[in-house]
């Protein structure tokens, strides 16, 4: 028994010097893991000059303005490398372009029911009073349970047909605000004589632009528009297409079935398809259509298609309400 203890005791002990072994060994691990962090973080830091080879802090060095690929120790190096960099540049540059040109967008969802917003005209209607884009099946709601013409958002009632000045004085007081929505309804007024407004496409495409500078990728498709078929300037498809590229970066689906349809009359199935792909998955009818022709001529693969219909469906669904079914063949949403 004696004995026994003894043997106990002895053995707790060298587990207690043990432990103590451990607990340094285990500093000096952490130490070591630390000290390698910290180099690790150091040799992070370092880059080397594209030109000259010689290494310094990244945050320290030049970068390029357009690629952001290369470093340089200074802006001579930067300036004697330019032209050895030149075709790398623009590549990485298009690449980076096409990164963000081919990116799916998160839908704009309406803000009362907060269902995807429909791609259809006479679906949504935006509200001057607050600034809102707001589904019709919202407003059919609103106007059948209330009866009254009130926005659903901010419950202000609308001007009417002889108050165009309440109307456009509204609008000012967004743009005064920077809201791009309300650069943009403006601009259509000016593009449709709406409004009490004399038709001035001039004025329509520079609030257009003004209205895609501050966000509203709209602005831009409809901007596009006005260059595609020479709308307050002569036709460019080279603009055109340009800004209907800016639209769909913003999640505009119509631009991005445009550019679709621009790029397969240049014969750029490849791009055609990736961008007929990105609408259709959008739940654009059209695109899907496009989509499906190319799976049956063989340019685009089963599964690929398969995945494509699928992802309409469900984005079809997503934009589906009873509310918006009933607007829309209530017809007080069809001018």
């Amino acid at each position: 028994m004696s004995s026994n203890n003894t043997e106990d005791h002895s053995g707790s002990g060298d587990m207690t010097s043990n432990k103590k072994e451990c607990i340094s060994c285990d500093q000096n691990n952490v130490n070591t893991i630390t000290e390698g962090i910290n180099k690790v973080d150091i040799l992070s830091d370092m880059s080397t000059c594209a030109s000259c080879g010689k290494e310094g802090n990244s945050n320290d060095m030049n970068t390029c303005n357009k690629c952001k690929s290369v470093k340089y120790c200074n802006a001579a190096c930067k300036k004697k490398h330019r032209h050895k960099h030149k075709k790398a540049c623009e590549r990485r540059v298009a690449e980076l372009y096409d990164e963000q040109l081919f990116k799916e967008v998160e839908p704009e969802e309406c803000p009362i029911c907060m269902l995807t917003m429909p791609h259809e005209t006479n679906t949504s209607v935006f509200m001057p009073c607050c600034g809102k884009s707001i589904c019709c099946g919202c407003i059919y709601a609103m106007k059948m349970s209330e009866g009254k013409d009130l926005c659903p958002f901010c419950r202000m009632p609308p001007a009417s047909s002889d108050e165009y000045v309440v109307h456009i004085n509204s609008l000012k007081n967004l743009m005064d605000k920077g809201n791009g929505d309300a650069f943009n309804h403006l601009a259509g007024c000016y593009a449709d004589g709406m409004m009490g407004l004399i038709q001035d496409y001039g004025k329509a495409n520079k609030l257009y632009l003004k209205a895609g500078e501050l966000g509203c990728a709209q602005a831009y498709y409809n901007l596009g528009n006005q260059y595609c078929f020479g709308r307050g300037a002569e036709i460019d498809q080279k603009k055109a297409k340009h800004y209907y590229e800016l639209a769909a970066i913003g999640g505009n689906v119509d631009a991005r079935h445009n550019l679709g349809c621009l790029e397969g009359a240049a014969s750029h199935d490849q791009r055609a398809y990736k961008h007929m792909i990105i609408a259709a998955r959008a739940g654009y009818k059209s695109s899907l259509d496009r989509v499906k022709l190319g799976f049956m001529e063989g340019l685009i693969a089963k599964d690929e298609y398969a995945n494509t219909l699928r992802a309409y469906q469900k984005r079809r669904k997503e934009m589906k309400s009873d509310e918006r079914d009933k607007a829309a063949v209530s017809g007080i949403f069809s001018h």
